[in-house]
Formats: C-alpha cells, structure tokens, sequence
C-alpha cells in the first residue's frame, strides 16, 4: 500500500535537516514550558515491548484483533511518560524528525568529547547527511529506525576516532596495595582492580573491560555476562608515587568463579582505554594481576604456560621498589631496590633468576640503546632460594644515560624459577622509574652603557640568558641589587631547552659608589615542581657627585661678594677674592683626586670581570 507521503515525492536531505532541527526547537520549548522545578528532569521510562510474530501483546490482556493491538500502541505512543523505540508500527514524520534530532546531537557530541577538526567532521556529515535521507525516503518499522539509529551511531564514532593518534600507556600500573585473592570453585567473589597514574599528565575518560575467556585454562570465572565494563571520569597526573598511591582509582568486579576451574594461578587481563591530552588511544593499555583458585579433588592444576602440570605453581610478584638516591638525574649512577614476594603459602622456590631490561631508546631504529645500564655489567640476580610467603629484595646498580628526557621509564623484571617438581616457571613485571634533568643556563657578557653615572642619571644594561639543559625554566627574573642604585627587575619568563631569553633593563643611580661600583644580578627560575633556584652574576657600574654643579655654584657665589664690595663704595676685597679662588682650587683638585681613584677601580673591576667572563667560556666550553 503506498503512503500520502509517497504520492507527494521523495524527500530531500535539505527537508530531512529542516526537520530534524525544527525538533530540536520543538523539543526545547516543550522543556521549558513544562511545570517542573529547577534542576530536575522528568521522568521518561524507555521500555521494550514483548513481540510475537511481529505483533505486540499485552503480557496482562490478550488483544482479539489487529485494531486493538494498532490501537494499544498509539496509546503507548502517545503516553508522554513512555519511550517506545520497539514496536511493529510503520513509522511516521515525527518519528523520523525524532531520529534524526537524535543523531543531529550525538554527532555534536562526538565534537565536543574528541576536539574534532574540520577534516574528520567532514566525515561525520557524511554519515550524518545519508542517514538523514534514508530515512525520509524509507518506510521500515519503529524497531527498525532505531535499529538503524544505532548502527548509525556505530560509525559515526568510527569516523570519529579513525584520525586520533596512539598515547602511551607505560604510566598506568597496579597499585602497591593488590592483593592476590584467593577463590574456590562455584564461588561468588568481588575483584578490586587499583589502578595508579605514574604520568605528570591527567588521563580522562577512562574505560576498563577484563579480558574473557571461555577456556577453563584461560579464565576462572563464568562467561554470565557481555559486558564487564567499568568508566571513570578521569585519574589526575602525579609527581611522586605516594601521589599516585593517593589518587589511584579502584574497579570492583563481581564474578562467579567455574565450578569446574583448576587449582593454581590464573592471570586476569584487563584493557584500559582512555584519553591523554585530549587524544584518545589507539590500542589500550593492558594490566595484569593474578587470583590463587582451589578446584574440586581432580579438577587439575593450572601450569606455567595455561597448560595442566602435575604439581602447584607458585607466583612470584613485585611488590614495590625505591632508589638511593631517591632523585635519580640523567647520567648519575644509582641503586635499585626491588621488593618481591613468593606468594605461595606452602612451597619454595629455587634457582630464581632475575633479569632487569630497561626500554628501549633512541630517535630511529638504527640507534637505539637502554635507558639504563648496569655498572657491573650484567642486568642478571641471581638468588638460591625464597621460601613459602617470604618477601626478598632485588639490589642492583645502575646508571642513567646521560641524555634521556625528563619522565619515567619502564624498567622489565622477568624472573624464571623451579618450585617442586616443576621447573622453568616463569613471571614477569614492570616498574616505571622517573628520570630527571639537571637544569643549566648560561649568559652572555653584560653590556652597561655608560659605566659611571651621577646620581639620578641612567645607564641601559643589556645581556641574553641561554637554556643550556634539557628540561625547561619557568617564570625566569633577574634584579639588580646594589647601594649605589635603585633596584630594578626583569621578567624573562618561560625558557624551552636550547632557547634564549634576552634583559634590558635602566639603572638609575640612587647614592655615589662607595665600593668597587659591582652590581648583583640575581637570576631566578622555577623547575616543574615549582621550585625556585636563585644563581647570582656582577656587574660594575661607577654612581658619582656631580662635581661640577658644586664648582659653578662656588662662582656664582664668589661673583656676588665682588660685587657687594663694589656696592660699599671701596676697593674690591681682594682677600675675599683670593680666598675663593683658592678654595674652588682646592675643591676641583680634591674632586679631580677621587675621579681619578674611582676610575682606576672602575678599570681594574673591569679587568676582573674580563677575566672572570674568560674562566666561565672555558668551562663551560
């Protein structure tokens, strides 16, 4: 049977978006009429109807005819308390324009979780613009429209995340506080996964799935559940450990373990999704804890491999590790304790090797080395033995090389045993030790023009600061502190490795130099943690008298008595005039004497910091 709404023409993408928007609109007033309080949303109830053959029936009244069931579900499509999205009903325009003002919002919302640019929202109004017109120009079922909606969506987000690049996952790990549970068969446990955030960087939008199995010697648990997955909004960045311990997030799982699951170590596998920086990665992040299960009598027993062995297998974990010092800086050498734990209660184990493999650096393939080196070395420990529930320690020398960047980095601890009967049992952890960067900076040779000033004069210092080190100074100051001027600042501010940053600053001059005429140049800067680091620098620069002046004001003054004595009528006094003269005399050669002596100190001073400026080139060469 042909619909009105086909006698009337195909739809166009542009009237399809017409609508959908139209009911955005529509929908938003509607909100904002309805008598409800502020901040509370009515309650819609999304329900799934029971279907027989394509017909839906009331589990309570059985329907005698189609014109019963039809009408039924207008009314349930009409309750505004009640979402129908599964029902035999052909689909109306409403229900179309309601589709796509669904899909018109979740695609805005894809733009807003992942930042997109214009090239990937190309691609979403892609999908966008041939969903809008399939459905207007398609007549299907409501179960079938959103139906479609949802595959929709599916890739919508595939376009979405198809150009987000790979983030690293080395930073999250378990935390200290794991514990391996111990289940029996049949038995309902909860599993606490704790997760720690070793990056500097925050982690958002996170999402935790076990990884299952319907292999009993892979996976203890039933398979009663699709989805395990867990979410969390974000886990914040951390400097220390003990941060990291603090704000470490914890996943509760509950499982059912198998009533026909073997005795030993299973490993629990779990992916970790999440976004960093505002890229969201690739490839999740995979963490690893163990669960001790007791099976039934004959059920087996669990092997190194996941295959069944004829005896118990114990586990060696990692339980936690320091360094002495505890801030190791690229290029010194350090000591490495690791804390590990035979967690089996009733066998040892024996001939346990412990190999250390440090990631792997370099910028290409063709030079590549490990961040870390044994000073001895070998990057092997060996021990004799480590008894039922007993903790050991692994200690092991190491340096860092020289130019690795400021972060942390993953250090593998593979460890290979026999316990019993069985022999060549192997386990295998990580450990994340940050590396830090000594800062250094350098300047350039002060220019001070002019070096001697008067009191209330100026003189232009100008000179550049260089990063020398590998990490960045932040909220760089330099102050000019002396007696002889007013102190003055300069705000550099933030430094990258190998950049420079240049001063220009007015000295005034405030009182006459009483000393050597040397200025100091305080430089200040702050590390990642916001520690401040002061280093001092000198400059010369002479403040004197203006002596002139003096002598000017002495001639005026004796130009006056020569003429009151004029004015009494008699003879110049010539002593007075002498006087005077001899006087000015005086004080022109006594101001001339310590001009001259200020010079002579300037010029050695000067002599001095050209040395000095000679030594700092050498050193630093």
């Amino acid at each position: 049977m042909k619909r009105e709404r086909n006698e009337r023409g195909r739809v166009t993408i542009k009237e399809a978006m017409c609508r959908a928007l139209l009911s955005v609109v529509l929908c938003i007033a509607a909100v904002c009429m309805m008598p409800q309080s502020l901040g509370t949303m009515p309650y819609v109830e999304a329900r799934q109807e029971e279907t027989t053959s394509g017909n839906s029936t009331s589990p309570s009244k059985p329907s005698n005819s189609k014109d019963s069931n039809d009408d039924k579900k207008d009314d349930e499509d009409n309750d505004e308390n009640t979402l129908n999205r599964s029902s035999s009903r052909v689909i109306n325009d409403d229900d179309r324009a309601a589709a796509d003002a669904d899909l018109l919002y979740y695609m805005q919302s894809l733009e807003v979780r992942y930042h997109l640019d214009e090239k990937v929202m190309e691609s979403l109004h892609k999908v966008f613009d041939s969903a809008v017109y399939y459905i207007a120009n398609t007549d299907m079922t409501v179960t079938e429209l959103w139906s479609y909606v949802a595959s929709t969506k599916s890739a919508m987000e595939s376009a979405a995340v198809a150009k987000v690049s790979q983030t690293t996952s080395e930073f999250l790990q378990v935390a200290d506080n794991w514990e391996t549970p111990i289940v029996s068969y049949g038995q309902k446990v909860a599993i606490v996964l704790p997760i720690m955030n070793f990056g500097t960087e925050e982690l958002n939008d996170l999402i935790v799935e076990p990884v299952i199995s319907n292999l009993v010697t892979e996976w203890p648990f039933e398979p009663d559940t699709t989805n395990y997955l867990q979410t969390e909004p974000y886990i914040p960045g951390c400097q220390t450990k003990e941060q990291a311990m603090q704000n470490r997030r914890e996943f509760t799982f509950h499982f059912t373990t198998r009533s026909d699951v073997m005795s030993g170590y299973y490993p629990l596998k779990f992916h970790v999704s999440y976004t960093k920086a505002g890229i969201r990665s690739e490839e999740p992040a995979e963490l690893t804890v163990y669960v001790k299960t007791i099976g039934k009598p004959g059920s087996g027993i669990i092997g190194g491999n996941g295959q069944e062995a004829t005896g118990s297998k114990p586990r060696i974990v990692v339980t936690g590790f320091e360094t002495n010092p505890a801030d190791v800086y690229a290029g010194e050498t350090f000591t490495l304790t690791i804390h590990v734990k035979n967690t089996s209660r009733d066998t040892a184990v024996t001939n346990v090797l412990f190999d250390m493999q440090a990631a792997q650096e370099g910028e290409d393939k063709t030079n590549t080395y490990s961040a870390f080196l044994p000073t001895s070395g070998s990057s092997s420990v060996y021990m004799n033995q480590i008894s039922p529930d007993t903790a050991a320690d692994i200690v092991i020398e190491m340096t860092a090389k020289a130019d690795l960047a400021q972060k942390p980095y993953v250090l593998d601890v593979n460890m290979k045993y026999d316990a019993g009967t069985v022999f060549d049992l192997t386990d295998k952890a990580s450990v994340s030790i940050p590396i830090l960067q000594e800062s250094r900076f350098d300047t350039s040779i002060p220019e001070v023009v002019p070096s001697d000033i008067e009191v209330g004069s100026q003189s232009n210092v100008m000179f550049s600061i260089y990063n020398t080190g590998k990490t960045t100074l932040y909220n760089v100051q330099v102050k000019f502190v002396a007696d002889s001027i007013e102190e003055a600042s300069a705000f550099v501010g933030n430094l990258q490795s190998g950049n420079t940053g240049n001063v220009d600053v007015m000295l005034t001059g405030a009182a006459p130099t009483m000393d050597d005429g040397i200025v100091k140049v305080e430089i200040s800067y702050e590390d990642d943690a916001g520690n401040v680091t002061t280093a001092e620098k000198e400059i010369t620069l002479f403040v004197s008298e203006g002596f002139m002046d003096d002598m000017m004001f002495d001639d005026m003054m004796m130009g006056d008595d020569m003429m009151m004595g004029d004015e009494e009528g008699g003879k110049p006094k010539t002593g007075l005039i002498v006087g005077s003269v001899f006087g000015v005399v005086i004080a022109a050669a006594a101001g001339l004497t310590v001009f001259l002596k200020l010079r002579k100190k300037k010029k050695e001073a000067l002599e001095r910091a050209e040395e000095i400026a000679e030594l700092e080139k050498d050193l630093f060469r």
